[in-house]
């Protein structure tokens, strides 16, 4: 398993996770924290994490290899950037590492 992270600077981490949780949960399996402040989205290809951190949304994507971590990253990254109208998000994803 391979995964990359990438930290979103944004005023709006908690609205930001909670569209993508809501919006690609019509389509993949997703899970949010009561509070909030976490969430995940489980791909074919892979998943993502969501976490809130005080100024900015850190995702870290997961799969199995280089082709589906980056199929991960581009739907997250995507819907992500659509949904922010009120400010221009900048999202640079992390070499991929290796993990257990």
């Amino acid at each position: 398993m391979i995964e990359s992270v990438a930290n979103v600077s944004t005023e709006r981490p908690e609205r930001y996770l909670k569209q993508l949780v809501s919006h690609l949960g019509r389509r993949v399996d997703s899970e949010q924290t009561e509070d909030g402040s976490a969430g995940s989205l489980t791909f074919g290809s892979g998943g993502c994490t969501l976490r809130v951190e005080p100024g900015a949304l850190v995702m870290t994507a997961r799969a199995a290899d280089d082709e589906r971590l980056a199929a991960v990253q581009d739907v997250v990254t995507r819907h992500l950037v659509r949904f922010a109208t009120q400010e221009e998000l900048v999202v640079e994803w992390s070499a991929a590492a290796e993990v257990s």
